[in-house]
């Protein structure tokens, strides 16, 4: 008996000893998890981060790859421009000037002149000076027949002029009468013309030296004695004056 008794006693021994390893091992293994787990709780708590005691016992879950299916893109339709016709473009027709067929008034612009607007309006300058000076309505110098803008000038009528001065053969001697300057005049023309002298018409007539510096201009008005002198006929008489060396030419202004 006292064989199995030892023996028997041995093994109890063994498994006592047996039980106090395993709760050694899970003593330590336990502090171990202490440990870490308070280590954790340390560092979570210092860096601000949230503590979740699960997520150290998670097991990692597969995740799902989704795989894209490509779908087919339906062909676009090409759109063809069609060519639009332009509409046609009416091309205006061009409009007649019409013909004047009588007088009109015209309102003098900057830069106008007596001379420009017999130009304009295809004139005689002498006619448009006359016919000016004969209106009531409006004054226009006889020595300087200047313009001014917004003066109404009138447009005398096509074909309309100015008769030729009656010939002074039979008025009396030293008779002065109102001569009217026309196109391509002088001093020297007219004195032949109305049997006078150069020295005489500048005599009467001042301001063509003065003002003028010995230039005439279509349209003045001159005071001439006639019939001073007898005439003399020369080729000049018969044709267009020829302007010798000192003569006092007709010059017409230009705008």
């Amino acid at each position: 008996m006292s064989e199995n008794e030892s023996a028997k006693d041995v093994i109890d021994s063994y498994r006592k000893r047996q039980a106090r390893s395993w709760q050694t091992t899970l003593l330590f293994v336990g502090i171990a998890l202490l440990i870490i787990l308070g280590a954790a709780f340390l560092i979570f708590w210092l860096t601000g981060a949230r503590f979740d005691p699960r997520a150290m016992f998670a097991t990692k879950t597969p995740t799902v790859t989704q795989t894209l299916t490509p779908t087919p893109v339906p062909p676009t339709n090409t759109i063809t421009p069609t060519p639009t016709e332009a509409p046609p473009t009416d091309t205006p027709a061009p409009s007649m000037t019409p013909t004047r067929s009588g007088a009109v008034m015209y309102v003098a612009q900057e830069g106008d002149s007596l001379y420009s607007i017999a130009e304009k309006f295809d004139v005689d300058l002498l006619t448009l000076v006359v016919r000016n000076r004969e209106r009531v309505d409006f004054e226009l110098d006889l020595v300087n027949p200047n313009i001014y803008v917004g003066d109404e000038i009138l447009i005398p009528a096509p074909g309309d002029s100015i008769p030729t001065p009656t010939p002074v053969d039979d008025a009396a001697r030293g008779i002065p009468v109102e001569y009217t300057v026309r196109p391509g005049d002088s001093v020297e023309f007219i004195a032949r013309k109305l049997n006078s002298t150069v020295a005489d018409i500048l005599f009467r007539n001042e301001f063509i030296e003065e003002e003028q510096d010995g230039v005439i201009y279509t349209g003045q008005v001159l005071n001439v004695r006639v019939n001073l002198v007898t005439p003399v006929p020369t080729e000049e008489d018969q044709g267009e004056s020829q302007k010798t060396p000192g003569s006092i030419s007709t010059l017409t202004p230009t705008p």
